[in-house]
């Protein structure tokens, strides 16, 4: 079957997720293999949140609620914003989704830097708008080099903080002198996956920069601190007449029965994310300190991941690990040749990590 497809389609790159568990039990036949690629909770899911999703199985054939009506008012008395800022999705990349689709015309451009979450670009590709790549400077976003970058036809920035796929953070004070400098058409877009990692205190918290008519989306997800990454559920923050809008494109029940549920249960649950938190900043000051003992190079962060150079072919490192039993993420794809990316997990599985790795290296 011979069917045109738009330039535009053609165009895209297909996101590719970090190699499954189950794919290296099968390819490899290796046993109890670890995953440490794709920034996932290392204790699991929060158990309120298990609980209330056990708690509506019942329910299943039933359709969700569209509005998501106790989410969002959960969210909105958690995060002290109305109601009517607050845009659920199907992870947050819905909400990208959403925004590119309403906000963008074939001909516009979108800033991102380069590297960033792939998802940016295809769903700007997907509507026939233009994405505009800025190089990140010592593996940090450039604000500067963004403003320069703005054009006429721009329409979209997209800055994620804590940035992935390295770790470094903008700091409250910089976004501000940012945002002055952006004409008021340009809707940015504030990627905070990771934000609930952070421990810096000048790290800036997008939440606190709505206010009036900027057009300023801050995303959130429970995929990563609330280890809820299987249920797919996220949102927006942004001025109400924004959330409408989005809300005019939304699919009506893009966040299932179990995600609402276990979300607004997930919420409640302040020791498991205290407990998460704490994990992955002894973890990780842990494995740092391991790996300075080892001689190996590592970046600063303020996720729960962090950037290894391992001082050659990342890929080949990646694939040494695996035959170890251990799924690390290579930053080959990100421009990155001789850097793995690690995701913080238990102390079991870090020294497992660590183990694997000064083998690899030696």
């Amino acid at each position: 079957m011979k069917l045109k497809i738009p330039d535009n389609i053609l165009s895209l790159k297909p996101y590719k997720p970090g190699k499954p568990l189950e794919e290296l039990e099968r390819e490899y036949g290796i046993k109890a293999p670890i995953k440490l690629a794709s920034n996932e909770n290392p204790l699991g899911p929060s158990p309120k949140a298990v609980e209330a999703m056990q708690a509506v199985l019942g329910n299943l054939h039933r359709y969700p609620d569209g509005s998501g009506y106790h989410l969002v008012n959960k969210l909105a008395g958690k995060l002290g914003v109305a109601p009517e800022q607050i845009v659920l999705g199907n992870g947050s990349d819905d909400v990208i989704g959403m925004l590119a689709r309403v906000y963008l015309e074939a001909g516009d451009e979108a800033i991102m830097t380069s590297p960033s979450f792939l998802m940016y670009e295809i769903f700007v590709r997907t509507v026939d708008a233009v994405p505009v790549m800025v190089p990140l400077k010592d593996l940090s976003v450039d604000l500067d080099a963004m403003v320069a970058a703005v054009s006429e036809k721009t329409k979209m920035i997209f800055i994620t903080n804590p940035n992935n796929p390295t770790g470094s953070h903008i700091t409250t004070a910089d976004f501000k002198v940012f945002m002055e400098k952006i004409p008021l058409p340009v809707v940015v877009v504030l990627d905070e996956a990771y934000v609930e990692f952070a421990c810096d205190p000048e790290c800036l918290n997008g939440l606190n920069e709505i206010a009036g008519d900027r057009p300023l989306a801050v995303l959130r997800t429970f995929s990563k601190a609330y280890g809820l990454a299987g249920i797919r559920i996220g949102y927006g923050v942004m001025p109400a007449e924004m959330a409408a809008m989005l809300n005019r494109v939304r699919q009506p029940f893009n966040t299932n029965i179990l995600a609402q549920a276990g979300a607004t249960a997930a919420l409640d649950d302040e020791e498991f994310l205290k407990e998460t938190r704490q994990l992955i900043h002894s973890e990780l000051e842990f494995m740092q300190n391991e790996l300075k003992e080892m001689d190996v190079d590592y970046f600063s962060t303020q996720a729960n991941f962090f950037l290894i150079d391992v001082k050659q072919n990342a890929g080949d490192v990646f694939e040494k690990m695996l035959r170890q039993g251990v799924i690390v993420r290579s930053m080959v794809s990100y421009g990155y040749p001789e850097y793995i990316r690690i995701t913080v997990g238990t102390r079991v599985e870090n020294v497992r990590f660590l183990e694997a790795l000064e083998t690899v290296l030696k």
